[in-house]
């Protein structure tokens, strides 16, 4: 985890990452509103599913992007390789496309679920973001110089961050009306329990001590109150 430990502000490889996710974007919005879904999938047609579906979508994308524009240009401050910065995109395309492609045909009207996953989708963007921006907050007093971040939001969870993400993955996955997207919440619920969360806390445990071990006792690892 020497990577944590080295700042760079790495602005070619946050172009690249950037301009990657602005062309993936686009791809999602000529599926969404271009008839690309039909172009690839079913070339006899040219409609299906609910409009009104379709750009809640894509906005829960635009606000995606905005997220992880001010998390790589404000929040991050370690340095990004260039793995990375492709990668990410990479990842990205499974929610920008992804998603679209899933919920492209479904052609039930707005309803409850779907006000429930707007809802939720909010909460998660919320947790996961503002969650990022008060510990920058805390960490640029000099007082604060060495000591682990643990009030907040992150008293209620060691990486309530990542149980943000997962909180509007799953509204993505709920607005598309596709049980087969249920898969991709289930995928990034076990990439951060048993891969990102051990490999962080590994490096915590390590630059933090007894610090860290105090607030690994007392807090729960991803789901508040749960797990």
């Amino acid at each position: 985890m020497d990577l944590y430990s080295k700042k760079d502000k790495s602005i070619p490889q946050k172009t690249a990452l950037i301009t990657l996710e602005i062309l993936i974007l686009i791809f999602s919005y000529w599926i969404l509103f271009d008839n690309g879904y039909n172009k690839i999938f079913s070339p006899a047609d040219t409609g299906g599913g609910n409009e009104l579906r379709h750009l809640i979508i894509f906005i829960f994308n635009l606000i995606v992007f905005i997220r992880i524009c001010i998390t790589i240009f404000y929040i991050l401050e370690r340095a990004m390789p260039w793995e990375e910065a492709f990668s990410i995109p990479i990842a990205f395309a499974i929610y920008y496309v992804g998603f679209a492609i899933l919920g492209f045909k479904s052609a039930q009207h707005i309803d409850f679920l779907d006000i429930f996953a707007i809802l939720v989708f909010i909460a998660g963007s919320f947790i996961n973001t503002g969650s990022e921006l008060s510990r920058k907050k805390w960490k640029k007093n000099i007082n604060n110089k060495g000591q682990l971040y643990t009030i907040g939001l992150f008293k209620y969870s060691m990486h309530i961050n990542y149980f943000g993400d997962l909180l509007w993955v799953t509204a993505y996955a709920i607005i598309t009306r596709n049980w087969y997207s249920a898969l991709i919440p289930v995928f990034i619920f076990c990439f951060f329990a048993f891969y990102n969360a051990p490999k962080l806390d590994k490096y915590l445990a390590e630059k933090y001590g007894e610090q860290f071990e105090e607030y690994r006792r007392n807090t729960k690892k991803l789901v508040p109150f749960i797990y």
